[in-house]
């Protein structure tokens, strides 16, 4: 970060209020918080579809601790928060990563994306999540010819595997979830994990000793070793088992959950205080140690954080009046209710339909 820049570099930029770095959940409830007091934002993400890792990584996936929804699927959350924050018409810019972000000498900010489009801001949230991530990915010589067609790290239509041979990789919560989900709908299931130990929740992994014990699926403890391939076509994977004996294991599919390798990315060089990959800020305001930089969401830390989404929907909403007050420090913010306030039900569009 750099206070080098001068009014000349916003000649050109779009100007905004405030602007949202990441669309996943807590990015989306920003906008709507933000909307509720007025205030129009741009949103801006490195992925071509709003919904960060729920979109991206479990879209199907069940939900069970958002509030008055028993269950949500992942994608179906992401797509209610759209609703949500649809009358506020918050301009996404997604498929492109901040690359810059420079503070000029009014405390105003200048961001650079990696398409070059440039935002001549007054304030700053930012919702990354984890920072820009990649899975981690099979380690096997050629899985790069089959990724994305017979190697996946990721379930965007489960019906794909239903019906087919398949593996699964992990000894994770995602790895687990899906083990549990495919049982009974794979033609054939097979877990391999490199040890006895899994890093998912008991139940799940008890559910999965059931299925093996029951013969409905298989479990083996090992590592992949190579590919097994015939004329250019996936045909499975060899594993080295832990006694050291080497089983080929043959698939239509391989499903791979090794976790996320998540990076701050370019966030790291903003001159934000950090705190092992994440932005410290503070409880009141979720602003962090540059005055009119906030954080919410899985990306920042705080004594007693919690890295669940009902806890950045918090965030979200006390970051929200902390950017009005950033925005406008003479005007009081008053504190108003959605169902008695007639400015918040106009800015929603229900005005009158009481």
């Amino acid at each position: 970060m750099s206070d080098s820049a001068t009014a000349a570099g916003v000649d050109g930029a779009i100007q905004a209020d405030a602007v949202i770095v990441g669309a996943g959940p807590c990015g989306l409830f920003q906008i709507f918080e933000l909307g509720l007091l007025g205030i129009r934002a741009h949103i801006i993400d490195s992925l071509k579809h709003p919904g960060g890792q729920c979109s991206e990584l479990y879209p199907e996936k069940p939900i069970y601790d958002i509030p008055a929804l028993p269950v949500c699927g992942a994608q179906e959350l992401v797509d209610r928060l759209l609703q949500q924050a649809k009358p506020f018409n918050a301009q996404f810019h997604l498929g492109q990563e901040v690359t810059e972000l420079q503070v000029l000498p009014d405390h105003t900010f200048l961001l650079r994306t990696s398409l070059d489009t440039r935002f001549h801001a007054k304030t700053v949230i930012i919702a990354g999540g984890l920072g820009s991530f990649q899975p981690r990915r099979l380690g096997c010589e050629g899985v790069d010819a089959f990724e994305g067609t017979s190697i996946h790290y990721k379930v965007k239509n489960s019906a794909e595997f239903t019906g087919k041979h398949l593996l699964i990789f992990g000894g994770g919560d995602s790895a687990l979830d899906w083990t549990l989900e495919f049982a009974g709908k794979a033609r054939s299931l097979t877990l391999i994990h490199r040890r006895p130990d899994f890093r998912a929740a008991p139940a799940s992994v008890a559910k999965m000793h059931d299925l093996v014990n029951s013969g409905s699926m298989r479990y083996v403890e090992a590592i992949a070793q190579s590919l097994i391939t015939d004329g250019g076509e996936f045909k499975g994977v060899r594993v080295k088992k832990s006694d050291g004996a080497v089983e080929e294991l043959h698939a239509e599919r391989a499903l791979v959950f090794f976790g996320l390798h998540p990076k701050l990315g370019p966030i790291a060089e903003w001159g934000l205080g950090l705190d092992k990959r994440a932005i410290l800020v503070d409880t009141e305001k979720f602003q962090t140690n540059i005055p009119g930089i906030f954080a919410v969401g899985d990306i920042n830390t705080y004594p007693g954080k919690k890295k669940l989404i009902l806890s950045g929907f918090h965030e979200a909403a006390l970051a929200a009046f902390a950017v009005a007050a950033h925005l406008n420090p003479a005007k009081k913010i008053p504190l108003q209710y959605t169902t008695t306030s007639p400015i918040m039900q106009k800015r929603l569009g229900v005005a009158g339909e009481q």
